[in-house]
C-alpha cells in the first residue's frame, strides 16, 4: 500500500510541475517591444537599436536573440512576465551571441 501511495504522490507531483510549465508559457504577456526594452537597458543600447532575431518560450523563460544596428548579436533569457509570476520579470541576463550565460548565484 505505502508503494502505490507513493507512486500516486510521486504522479500528482510530476502532473503538476507539466501543468505549471504548460500554464506559464501559454500565458506569456511579453511583447516585443517590452523584450527589446528590457534588453536595451542589459545591454546599454537604445531599444530603436535592437531587432529580434527569434524568440521562443519555455516555462517561465523567455529565449530571445537580439542583434543591433551595429551588427553585433546578443542572446538574452528572460524570466516571467506569465500569469505565474503575475506579469512581473527579472532583469534580462544577456550575453554574446556564442557565449554562455551565467547563472546567477543567489
Amino acid at each position: 500500500m505505502k508503494g502505490i501511495s507513493a507512486c500516486a504522490l510521486a504522479l500528482t507531483i510530476a502532473l503538476g510541475a507539466v501543468a505549471c510549465s504548460t500554464l506559464a508559457s501559454s500565458t506569456n504577456t511579453l511583447s516585443d517591444d517590452k523584450i527589446r526594452s528590457e534588453s536595451a537597458g542589459a545591454l546599454g543600447y537604445e531599444p530603436s537599436d535592437l531587432s529580434i532575431v527569434s524568440r521562443r518560450t519555455e516555462g517561465t523563460n523567455t529565449y530571445v536573440n537580439l542583434k543591433a544596428n551595429d551588427n553585433k548579436e546578443f542572446t538574452c533569457i528572460i524570466n516571467g512576465g506569465n500569469l505565474l509570476t503575475f506579469g512581473m520579470t527579472s532583469p534580462p541576463r544577456c550575453n554574446k551571441r556564442g557565449e554562455p550565460i551565467k547563472a546567477d548565484l543567489l
